[in-house]
């Protein structure tokens, strides 16, 4: 190839341009690789979105009974404000579990641009009332919500299931549908993500419906429940209670939240 030879006026003009700004070319050259001109718009792909978590049951419930045990309407009867939750044999509690999760899967959704609402701000509080953590996710206008829990079936019994809103006309029908593809999404995820079974003792292909949950009824936002393993099953309660299995359950559930809301 021919070398190119810089006529004057060519010179001049670069040597114009090289002292633009006190003579330094290189702040000209950094400005136009900035990381934020060149930053994939797939970076924060939930940028806009809200996402409720709302980790199961609490740690102060077992010492506020008649707290918990207050009936609430949830639309197709009453039922308790909150409960207990159940434990694995070895002492570990649901809602430490829940708790556990929910924080983790936070800063993964964050990252990924998300604004996330927790129902409850720690693990030693009281409750609150399904009736409130369904309000929580309506006040929010939430794009997706997810509670979290863990089963306490019999012993023999092992796997998750993702439990859906069925239909309640006149109370929830535009969101029934939108839930039951975040239904389908959070179950492909988590089976991805942890190599779970589906239950063996209940729900359909990990899905069921119910329309006994107030935090189902009450929602007016997409939401759904998962039942991470049976607490009570000896495999399953082994990896609900490891640190690091737990990890992989909150990557998995975020990246079900990212597939649906996307």
């Amino acid at each position: 190839m021919r070398a190119y030879r810089a006529g004057p006026l060519a010179l001049a003009t670069l040597a114009v341009l090289a002292a633009g700004c006190g003579g330094e070319a290189a702040p000209v050259a950094q400005k136009l690789v900035s990381p934020t001109a060149t930053q994939s718009p797939t970076a924060r792909p939930l940028a806009g979105k809200t996402v409720v978590i709302d980790p199961g049951h609490n740690g102060g419930n077992a010492s506020h009974p008649k707290e918990i045990n207050r009936q609430v309407d949830v639309i197709t009867g009453r039922k308790p404000c909150n409960t207990t939750g159940t434990e694995t044999d070895d002492g570990y509690p649901e809602h430490a579990f829940t708790w556990d999760v929910a924080g983790k899967m936070k800063p993964i959704l964050e990252k990924m641009g998300a604004k996330v609402v927790l129902t409850r701000p720690n693990d030693k509080g009281v409750g609150p009332c399904v009736t409130e953590r369904a309000a929580i996710g309506n006040e929010a206008r939430a794009d997706a919500v997810v509670s979290i829990h863990g089963d306490g079936a019999a012993p023999r019994g092992h796997g998750f299931h993702v439990i859906m809103p069925g239909l309640l006309p006149g109370h929830n029908d535009d969101v029934v549908k939108p839930s039951r593809r975040l239904g389908r999404d959070i179950r492909d995820a988590y089976r991805a993500g942890t190599g779970m079974p589906y239950a063996t003792y209940t729900a359909d292909d990990g899905l069921q419906t119910r329309t006994d949950l107030g935090g189902l009824n009450l929602s007016k936002r997409p939401a759904v429940f998962i039942e991470c393993g049976n607490m009570r099953n000896e495999g399953d309660a082994a990896k609900m209670s490891d640190g690091g299995f737990r990890e992989r359950m909150a990557a998995a559930l975020a990246d079900g939240l990212r597939r649906y809301l996307t």
